[in-house]
């Protein structure tokens, strides 16, 4: 397993990815909400710095255009997939992001789906995966696998709209925090439920939520209920290799030092376990 960082488009375009090769990584994910990034002179520069810097980008994570709302309350309503008066243009976005994935060189795009119903039998579950199906196939036909954001839905729930696809390209990546944040599982053992499905990591912790209309609190590496050693070990038992990308998601100095400590804690674990 690599450590990596998770890096905004914007940071990338203006800043560059200095500050990933300093903190001794060489992987990232690229994160991008803005849909007018997505241009043949920016996939041109993002090429150029990743090939200069030496730094391979693991996913494309794409957001989508509209409203969002982090909460129990709203976000039901307004997030990912799931509302029908936001899905068509959400789908288009998602299809630009696979386009400049492809532009870019990175083998996949990941997202938030949105609150997937609980139960099967609901119309919204069938039309989230026959949404999910139609991206999929997109994102297939050019070589690329699409990847589900952890949170927003218990593992069962998504792992049975992933299978209910019927499509080979779908994964996981694990954000182990937001299973806390929003209630929805113990990351630990949803590495039991989610299985080989894991491709990517996000290195994040927190707290379960205590108000029932806001998420809970997202804590530094270390600071959290997140099990990072047995997550880690667990995740190495399936043969997962992929990257543990580091995402604190505060700005300021206090970010830098955040992903710094969350480097060494992770750096120690990875050493602990390959010694045994």
């Amino acid at each position: 397993m690599r450590i990596g960082v998770f890096v905004s488009m914007e940071q990338l375009l203006s800043e560059g990815l200095g500050a990933v090769q300093e903190m001794g990584l060489d992987n990232c994910q690229l994160g991008c909400w803005d849909m007018n990034l997505y241009t043949t002179e920016n996939a041109d520069k993002v090429v150029r710095e990743t090939q200069r810097k030496g730094i391979d980008i693991t996913t494309l994570w794409a957001g989508w255009p509209g409203p969002k709302k982090w909460d129990f309350i709203d976000g039901p309503q307004v997030l990912g997939l799931v509302p029908r008066e936001y899905r068509p243009e959400r789908l288009e976005a998602l299809k630009q992001a696979a386009r400049f994935a492809v532009a870019i060189g990175v083998s996949s795009i990941t997202t938030h789906v949105g609150f997937i119903p609980e139960n099967p039998s609901d119309p919204l579950y069938r039309e989230v995966v026959d949404s999910v199906k139609e991206i999929a196939e997109y994102c297939r036909e050019r070589n690329l696998e699409f990847w589900f954001e952890t949170g927003q839905e218990t593992p069962i729930t998504l792992r049975r709209a992933i299978e209910d696809t019927g499509l080979d390209n779908l994964g996981v990546n694990l954000d182990p925090a937001n299973l806390l944040l929003y209630g929805k599982a113990n990351p630990v053992d949803a590495v039991d439920v989610l299985g080989t499905l894991v491709r990517g990591v996000h290195a994040k912790d927190g707290e379960y939520p205590t108000d029932v209309r806001a998420l809970g609190r997202e804590l530094p590496i270390g600071q959290g209920r997140v099990d990072f050693r047995t997550l880690i070990s667990k995740l190495a038992r399936l043969g997962f290799n992929g990257s543990l990308t580091i995402e604190r998601e505060i700005t300021g100095p206090e970010q830098r030092r955040d992903i710094v400590r969350g480097r060494d804690y992770l750096l120690k674990i990875l050493e602990e376990l390959s010694a045994r």
